[in-house]
């Protein structure tokens, strides 16, 4: 029974054959080559060998589903991803094998490859990139392949920024010790994993798109899911980038790279996967400092003083279950003993509110905020968040609203303040002007109370704001004295639009049965 299956998802590209052959010459173990022609026969054809299956699609249906297909006629334990432009270390499937455990996502170190040259009839020689005449005479050029593993870079730490973009992390390189060593990430171009872990954890999920985010979306689902990602510096393999546009760029269109980036984004800042056992921000810790994640986060928390005590006491009893890693500045009217307080002598209304906030995001020094308010329940997982776009505020979704007399719920989709979070500067520039202008001109409902979301004259400045769904719902409790009122029925929305996605009932997820959530306050 073969142990390795070699899959490699081909569209257009000149160098599968050349690649297939460094794997038959290089590989030492029982190892099957997978090629799936994408669209179009391979060029030049690929010869008739006894370790090499050949899938042909007369259209494309895009690299992940090729690798899928390639996957699924595999009988070996193990498969490994390689792109059409490779080469490989002597016995390198051995030496993967060898060391490879079942959790693992596992990768060979990454060289450059030095695939061909340009040269023309007077045997100037032009290093690969766009063809051309020669650059010395003039005269026109041939490619000149040459499929040379160059001495460096030698690749094996990879991480992705808080926008999930992929990053070389050199720095990170001096903390790999040993001939086995993790990484946050992959570049995506050669990984092995077992065939039981590559459905398991749909490592090639078509809701992606046809191509884009991979190393992200492989190094997430194995991290999140309990396995590992590492590097075996003990073998090697050269990937050849072609980075200088026009003919040496990727061989065909692909429009769908946004789709997957946006989709990517949504699936783990959000921490949608349901096969996760760990939030992303325990990726981010593992690996911490990762630059691009290392902002700080702080909660500013107000009130009123006027909530029942009860209430008070189990919502600052969920957000103390955070403040090992975010601090929590409170403003309240009258002293109270949570957070780094900041009492403000004023009488309640929506000014104050405003001021509330200003003053606990002026005390703050950290780069992110999130708002809070003193009648909520909110989910730990929620300040995993870290907002995408440091010039955006990001509203979250996934909100319920619980009625106290009675034990109802409701969900709609809404921006509302208390779920708000955005850099920190932007907030403590919006909520100045909104003070200035609500001292000079009094509060009005076209004025609003999110900032960023909407567009009418009245408006404070022109923040924009995008939204964001956590992984678990935070609860709003209506107790009969909140400072803004809440709708129990659609009825009450004049425009419809207003209360998308509507839903009720006696149970929360995450949270369970209203009714148990409602002894939490008489604990």
């Amino acid at each position: 029974m073969t142990d390795l299956s070699i899959v490699i998802p081909a569209r257009n590209e000149i160098f599968l054959l050349k690649t297939i052959q460094d794997i038959l010459e290089h590989k030492e173990g029982d190892t099957e080559i997978i090629a799936v022609f994408d669209g179009a026969w391979a060029n030049p054809p690929i010869p008739v060998h006894k370790d090499v299956a050949i899938v042909y699609y007369s259209q494309s249906i895009g690299q992940r589903a090729a690798c899928n297909e390639a996957v699924r006629l595999s009988r070996a334990k193990y498969v490994m991803k390689v792109d059409a432009h490779c080469a490989f270390d002597k016995g390198f499937d051995v030496k993967m094998m060898a060391d490879m455990q079942d959790d693992w996502t596992f990768l060979p170190v990454m060289k450059n490859l030095h695939a061909f040259d340009w040269v023309c009839p007077n045997g100037h020689r032009r290093y690969q990139g766009k063809s051309g005449p020669c650059t010395e005479c003039g005269e026109p050029t041939e490619r000149d392949v040459v499929w040379i593993a160059k001495k460096s870079p030698n690749s094996t730490a990879y991480r992705f920024d808080n926008t999930l973009h992929f990053q070389y992390w050199g720095d990170y390189k001096h903390k790999q010790i040993g001939d086995l060593v993790e990484t946050m990430s992959i570049q995506g171009s050669c990984f092995m994993v077992t065939r039981d872990k590559w459905w398991e954890l749909e490592l090639c999920d078509e809701k992606h798109g046809s191509w884009g985010q991979q190393g992200t979306e492989v190094a997430c689902k194995t991290w999140l899911s309990g396995g590992k990602v590492m590097v075996n510096r003990k073998t090697w393999y050269a990937h050849l980038f072609r980075t200088q546009g026009g003919d040496f760029s990727f061989p065909y269109p692909n429009p769908g790279i946004s789709k997957a980036r946006k989709y990517s984004r949504e699936l783990w800042l959000n921490n949608k996967w349901d096969k996760a056992i760990h939030p992303l921000s325990w990726l981010v810790d593992r690996f911490a400092p990762v630059p691009g994640w290392d902002a700080s986060k702080g909660i500013l928390y107000y009130t009123d003083n006027q909530l029942d005590d009860k209430i008070l006491r189990t919502s600052q009893s969920q957000l103390k279950k955070t403040a090992e890693t975010n601090r929590i500045v409170s403003v309240s009217l009258e002293p109270i003993d949570f957070g780094d307080n900041i009492c403000l002598p004023l009488e309640r209304g929506y000014l104050t509110m405003f001021k509330q906030i200003l003053a606990g995001l002026e005390e703050l020094d950290t780069d992110v905020a999130f708002i809070c308010d003193h009648d909520i329940l909110y989910a730990p997982e929620y300040f995993s968040f870290i907002p995408p776009d440091p010039t955006k505020v990001y509203y979250n979704l996934n909100v319920w609203h619980l009625r106290m007399s009675d034990g109802h719920a409701i969900y709609y989709d809404a921006k509302r303040a208390h779920q708000l979070c955005a850099y920190r500067d932007i907030l403590v520039e919006h909520y100045r002007k909104r003070v200035e202008r609500v001292e000079k001109d009094g509060f009005s409902n076209k004025i609003g109370f999110e900032p960023g979301s909407h567009n009418r004259k009245e408006r404070i400045d022109d923040l924009k704001s995008d939204v964001w769904v956590s992984k678990y719902p935070n609860i709003d409790i209506k107790h009969g004295h909140n400072l803004t009122s809440a709708r129990w029925s659609q009825e009450k929305f004049r425009d419809k639009r207003s209360c998308q996605n509507w839903k009720e009932g006696d149970e929360i997820p995450y949270w369970g049965k209203t009714k148990d959530i409602l002894n939490l306050f008489e604990q």
